[in-house]
């Protein structure tokens, strides 16, 4: 299993924290039917993108981009000692899976020099932040982290009601840090680096595009979890804050991508995770490279 990509001037790491099973197929994508699943059964559990009781098996991951310039990280998992009595594989969390495959990579915490979160997602932003004598400190001491300015405006609102841990503890922290940097959908870095708003999973979750001149890879958030969504674009997972927006953010991404040499870096569908969108009749698939 391949966990470093070289495209254009790039070099991509996988950096892996857990790939394990999730949710149900038939509850994580509510317009999925019994009749469609047992058709896809058999090449997704070949894919390990399904295990025997139909529970959808996902990546939980970072990817580290090195261009000629910079060292990126984008989406920062889930992170260690975090609450999260919802999911029992997150809940206060004390290996270091995740930093010895960073370690791995080549990469020290001191490396990154920015952080890029595709939306603002427990599962993205966990590493953002560790716990040092009692307080929640940047993990990544000389990065600058760079939100989606919509995306955070979002969860900021929704904080203000009701603390939403993982941005009390993976996101506030960093502010205060003054770590950060909000910006808009036409932000960049450099000549390799773009924002490519695609809404729909969250208010505000973007794609990040790199490559000097044209898109070598992007990577793709979660704008998509499953590879059963290439082949049926419509079918929106029930985090997705307006489904149907994502739905028509997702087959546009495809089809914009679609038949280039784009390397697709996928937050979560199972390794590989990274491949090039070809059309399959009126759908795609993301082929492994």
């Amino acid at each position: 299993m391949s966990l470093k990509f070289s495209v254009g001037d790039l070099i991509i790491h996988r950096v892996i924290e857990q790939e394990t099973s999730f949710v149900p197929a038939l509850e994580m994508l509510p317009g999925l039917t019994p009749e469609v699943l047992a058709e896809n059964r058999d090449w997704m559990r070949q894919a390990k993108a399904l295990d025997d009781q139909d529970v959808l098996m996902l990546a939980f991951q970072s990817y580290v981009v090195k261009t000629p310039h910079h060292t990126i990280l984008i989406d920062s998992c889930i992170g260690n000692d975090k609450p999260r009595p919802n999911r029992p594989k997150w809940n206060m969390k004390t290996d270091d899976s995740y930093l010895r495959a960073l370690n791995g990579a080549g990469v020290s915490v001191d490396d990154i020099d920015f952080v890029m979160c595709t939306h603002l997602h427990v599962d993205h932003v966990g590493w953002n932040t560790r716990l040092e004598n009692g307080r929640w400190v940047p993990t990544f001491p000389k990065a600058r982290y760079v939100f989606a300015r919509q995306e955070y405006d979002h969860w900021f609102a929704e904080n203000a009601k009701t603390e939403i841990p993982p941005f009390a503890d993976s996101v506030l922290p960093v502010v205060e840090a003054n770590r950060h940097e909000l910006v808009g959908n036409d932000h960049r870095i450099g000549d390799h680096v773009r924002i490519v708003p695609t809404p729909g999973h969250t208010p505000g979750h973007v794609a990040i595009a790199m490559g000097r001149g044209k898109d070598d890879a992007v990577f793709s958030g979660d704008l998509m979890h499953s590879p059963l969504q290439t082949l049926y674009p419509e079918l929106s997972i029930k985090f997705d804050v307006d489904p149907a927006k994502a739905a028509t953010t997702r087959r546009g991404f495809l089809e914009r991508y679609c038949g280039t040499d784009t390397l697709c870096c996928t937050a979560h569908f199972p390794s590989p995770s990274v491949g090039k969108i070809k059309r399959k009749g009126s759908a795609f698939v993301c082929a492994a490279v």
